[in-house]
């Protein structure tokens, strides 16, 4: 109990549920409810002017009814509590007897948003201090103090379904990126395998190559390559552990930066303007390429797409952008953009994806290059 009254009343929040929830109808929503508290907020101040011991306070009624609302975007929890702390004031302030029309319709909302959104506790706390305030600010109010109840039980049992399904998708969002840096790791495991590959070569052959070397030179040279060896087979023993049932081995080489122009489609343009880079920023590059041409084959098929490839400073910038084609066919796991950001974010990356204005998307990665 005195968790979800600290969680309710002074716990953190930010989750930004209601942006999360709204998506990209979150900016007019939030906006025609910022209308809505402004209005509410000039009567309220023009009722409270209106009395004949009216002062400045005025300005601070018209704030308290406005500003949870501009919070509301951000929190719907920190909305409730300030329109909670200053409920009973400003009824105070507007007649003495108890809280006026405007206060009631500027409150309900913000407890449809914190029912809608939060869990149970939260919910049940919030709807019980909100029964007191109202009975604390007009006693005589029972009626609307045993409706706030009803409001937070309703909108409560519908809001269920929409949080089951957006933990439902954080799961299956974590649940990808589990599995592609598992498939990361499986792909990275041939690239370190090449790299140590080489130190045992070079170890087993210095004593040829470099002349002069004494007995205690070539003894460190052995035991380094026969270390790297040892490196070698932990990672397959690791690569096994990967490796999901019934999956094979894969055999062929990684694919590098050198491969990209393979995966234009007819009617694409691919340019690639460098070709010196580190086999695991390459392999990320390719993969980046293929899963955003994939993306357009699938979700605007007929589309044209560029794929520029090209070094900026220290970085690798991958751009694939593609025009705007025909109805999506559907189709993927649907997962596709968190396999990309796991793999840019391996490097320390960034990833940018959004629409075009021309109807098309884009998809831009920018991968540190490291000492290569």
């Amino acid at each position: 109990m005195f968790r979800a009254l600290y969680r309710t009343l002074l716990g953190p929040d930010g989750t930004r549920v209601l942006t999360k929830a709204l998506g990209r109808v979150r900016i007019p929503v939030h906006g025609a409810l910022i209308i809505y508290a402004f209005v509410w907020g000039i009567v309220a101040s023009a009722n409270y002017v209106r009395q004949e011991d009216s002062d400045g306070w005025w300005v601070v009624i018209f704030l308290a009814t406005f500003v949870p609302y501009v919070l509301l975007i951000r929190s719907p929890l920190y909305a409730w509590r300030l329109a909670a702390l200053s409920f009973y004031f400003v009824s105070l302030l507007c007649s003495g007897e108890g809280a006026p029309a405007f206060q009631y319709w500027t409150a309900i909302p913000l407890l449809v948003a914190v029912a809608a959104f939060y869990s149970r506790p939260i919910v049940i706390t919030a709807t019980l201090i909100s029964m007191g305030v109202v009975i604390a600010s007009e006693p005589q109010a029972m009626d609307m103090a045993l409706f706030v109840p009803i409001i937070g039980t309703v909108v409560y049992l519908v809001g269920a379904r929409g949080r089951a399904e957006r933990e439902l998708e954080e799961e299956r969002d974590a649940k990808a990126a589990l599995e592609e840096r598992a498939r990361i790791a499986r792909e990275m495991h041939d690239v370190v395998a090449h790299h140590m590959s080489m130190v045992v070569v070079r170890c087993e052959t210095a004593p040829y190559r470099l002349k002069g070397l004494n007995e205690e030179a070539e003894q460190e040279f052995a035991e380094v390559g026969e270390a790297a060896r040892e490196a070698i087979a932990d990672m397959q023993r690791l690569l096994g552990v990967l490796r999901t049932n019934g999956e094979v081995a894969q055999r062929e080489p990684q694919p590098g930066i050198n491969r990209i122009t393979e995966l234009a489609r007819p009617g694409d343009e691919a340019e690639v303007d460098v070709d010196d880079v580190p086999e695991a920023v390459g392999l990320t590059a390719y993969r980046i390429v293929q899963e955003a041409l994939t993306n357009a084959t699938r979700h605007a098929p007929g589309s044209k797409a560029t794929v520029h490839v090209r070094r900026d400073g220290d970085r690798l910038d991958v751009l694939v952008r593609n025009t705007a084609g025909g109805p999506s066919r559907g189709g993927g796991s649907g997962q596709g953009l968190v396999g990309m950001r796991e793999r840019v974010a391996v490097h320390g990356g960034t990833l940018t994806v959004k629409s075009t204005e021309d109807g098309g998307f884009l998809v831009r990665a920018r991968i540190p290059l490291g000492d290569k």
